[in-house]
């Protein structure tokens, strides 16, 4: 409450994708009312012991799943500390009137479970994009470089600028290494990132452009969707069909290796 910052307990599995900004931003739209700085708001890791399952992170959920249970918490916290001028206790004043310092937001998704044929509608919140690759192609060894990389994002309402930058230009980095390099067949020779085919800094353009385009979502907390999946399953495809344009080859099987490249090339 006001007199002291405000913990807010989720359970999202975090790989790195900035979930704990979502939530403290998610927190901070819905704490509007009261006034907390997003400062003062602190998230609590998951541990398995304090707070509830929230399901996998699969399917760009965490947002729109984490961020509406932290939200009807908030709203329920605003609710319960709400005093008849339209100001709200303080945390001592809460503690003294015997209300609780505690409040909990569950959150689920107004859809269609997956039948045993796997066919149901689990998912109500999407992301919607574009993307477009330029690159250049050694026609002599097969070499692919790229030059630049235009992402178009509809994640519905941005949560936190940054960190949806973020997920962009990591996902975008990610996209070029499978496009162009990654490769896991051969557990003895891609056993580690480099044998793998991890993309360097080098292989990644400095110029990569984003463009957002909010459509805020009915159902995702104050119209935002998830961002994950955008950036990692279109730039390969762009990737790929910019090598077509440039040569005429078609590379049908990636990742487009300089041996796979001059393959389509001499067909």
């Amino acid at each position: 409450a006001a007199a002291r910052d405000v913990y807010t307990g989720r359970a999202v599995t975090p790989p790195g994708q900035g979930a704990d900004a979502g939530a403290r931003c998610t927190a901070h739209g819905a704490l509007g009312p009261m006034g907390v700085t997003p400062a003062r708001l602190k998230c609590t890791w998951p541990d398995m012991v304090n707070p509830p399952v929230s399901g996998p992170a699969g399917g760009s959920r965490s947002q729109v799943m984490t961020g509406n249970a932290i939200r009807v918490a908030c709203e329920n916290m605003l609710e319960g500390l709400k005093q008849p001028d339209g100001s709200y206790l303080d945390y001592d004043e809460a503690v003294a009137q015997g209300k609780p310092v505690r409040y909990d937001g569950t959150f689920s998704v107004p859809g269609v479970p997956l039948d045993e044929k796997g066919q149901g509608k689990p998912f109500m919140v999407y992301m919607y994009g574009t993307c477009m690759s330029e690159v250049t192609v050694e026609i002599s060894t097969g070499k692919v470089t790229v030059d630049k990389i235009t992402m178009m994002a509809d994640i519905g309402k941005v949560n936190n600028k940054l960190v949806t930058d973020g997920q962009l230009w990591g996902g975008v980095t990610q996209a070029i290494g499978l496009a162009l390099s990654e490769d896991f067949e051969d557990i003895q020779k891609h056993a580690s990132l480099i044998g793998g085919g991890f993309p360097f800094i080098k292989d990644v353009p400095d110029n990569i452009e984003l463009h957002y385009f909010e459509h805020p979502r009915e159902y995702g907390p104050f119209g935002a969707a998830g961002v994950g999946e955008l950036p990692l399953v279109v730039p390969q495809q762009s990737i790929i069909n910019a090598i077509y344009r440039a040569t005429g080859a078609r590379v049908t099987r990636i990742p487009a290796t300089p041996a796979r490249v001059l393959e389509a090339l001499n067909k």
